[in-house]
């Protein structure tokens, strides 16, 4: 049937999905992942952007032919100055005044700078004014990077009082820690591959925060309605309601995150792929990269951990430990499952023994008061004999 698919019932929450369950897996494969993302940090590092290397820049007019021939010319020109200098990125940047190449080398001294900047004219055969550069200092990306950290560090301050006001401590460390392996794995990414990193890259770092907060709150509002007063009944685990609160809100999350990608995948792939606006592939990447992750984490991660730090406090250890008893004692025939029909060949005491002694002892509603009947006398008080109140001897 169509209606039994897996896309429907992922619709209506009944995909069963056993994510809390596998947690450990989710664990594991998140502890090695933040071990080659730590690891691919400290030993690859980052391919820093000049804000924070340091280097300059060189605007060359797009009318001298393809950004590889532009290139090409640059590297000759560097070539000349010696210091192995190099072209670090090129790029087609749209102006006011037209298209122009934007060429990024290594550090240069002033002088060096004039003496590339007339190669590539003589190269070119333009006019050394139509070409434009810039110097620009490592401590200016020193002081965006001590910025973006002490914003990070502000922003999850607030969101841990927000969150423990709003719900818990513990779905507060849980959500934290998320947006800490959300960080942690986008960082990890750009590492491996090589994306530069920018000012741009840290703006979309920050971005990413906000929508992956948000879909961990998501998560949390249901886990805390489906969990609310769990310990009065025997039913179901902590961990089982967390576990259908996920199925119940895994659409919902899910088309967010579509939805929130299909524009930032347009300003990466066509903003900056085809129409060649290099300055928007820097904020796009970060923000596709790691809104991606956030869906996955806030999943996988979030909610688990959450699971976790609930299972040692004692009154949802011991609200287990009561439901497995009575799973328990169902399995062995001791109980009957709430809402299930007796048989006839079931006594009072094999269905619940308790339940069976109290129904014994306690009259039924509008029955009669049952007695010891005398000896001489029939129901209503009448002699044996019958007769009404006529004397039993034998009738003249």
């Amino acid at each position: 049937m169509a209606g039994s698919g897996l896309a429907s019932r992922l619709y209506r929450g009944e995909a069963g999905l056993n994510i809390i369950g596998r947690r450990k897996l989710w664990f594991t494969v998140a502890g090695a992942l933040i071990l080659i993302a730590v690891l691919s940090v400290s030993l690859r590092g980052f391919s820093l952007g000049i804000e924070f290397a340091g280097g300059n820049s060189f605007q060359i007019p797009a009318s001298v032919g393809t950004l590889e021939r532009a290139e090409e010319q640059v590297d000759e020109a560097l070539a000349t100055v010696g210091d192995g200098a190099e072209v670090v990125t090129a790029q087609k940047v749209g102006g006011t005044g037209g298209d122009f190449y934007e060429m990024r080398t290594t550090q240069l001294s002033a002088e060096q700078a004039n003496e590339v900047k007339a190669e590539i004219a003589r190269e070119f055969g333009i006019d050394p004014a139509q070409i434009s550069g810039n110097q620009v200092s490592e401590a200016w990306g020193s002081q965006v990077t001590e910025r973006a950290l002490l914003g990070l560090l502000i922003f999850i301050a607030v969101v841990m009082v927000y969150l423990i006001l709003r719900f818990e401590w513990r779905m507060a460390v849980a959500a934290v820690a998320s947006l800490v392996m959300n960080l942690i794995l986008t960082a990890g990414i750009y590492s491996l591959v090589g994306f530069e990193v920018t000012p741009s890259t840290i703006i979309g770092f920050l971005t990413i925060l906000g929508f992956a907060l948000y879909d961990v709150v998501v998560v949390f509002d249901k886990v805390q309605e489906n969990t609310r007063g769990i310990t009065a009944s025997n039913n179901q685990t902590y961990g089982e309601a967390a576990n259908l609160a996920i199925n119940q809100s895994l659409m919902r999350s899910l088309n967010t995150s579509v939805v929130a990608l299909l524009p930032v995948g347009g300003l990466l792939f066509i903003g900056a792929g085809l129409l060649g606006a290099g300055t928007l592939k820097d904020l796009g990447l970060v923000l596709f990269v790691g809104m991606a992750v956030a869906f996955l984490t806030s999943i996988l991660l979030a909610t688990p951990l959450l699971v976790l730090l609930k299972n040692y406090d004692p009154r949802i250890q011991a609200h287990t430990k009561r439901v497995l008893a009575r799973r328990g004692a169902i399995e062995r025939g001791e109980i009957s499952p709430k809402g299930a029909p007796r048989t006839g060949t079931e006594t009072a005491a094999a269905v619940d023994p308790e339940a069976a002694a109290l129904a014994g002892a306690a009259p039924k509603v509008g029955a009669r008061p049952v007695g010891k009947r005398s000896g001489g006398t029939a129901r209503g008080g009448r002699p044996a004999g019958g007769g009404g109140n006529r004397p039993g001897g034998k009738r003249r």
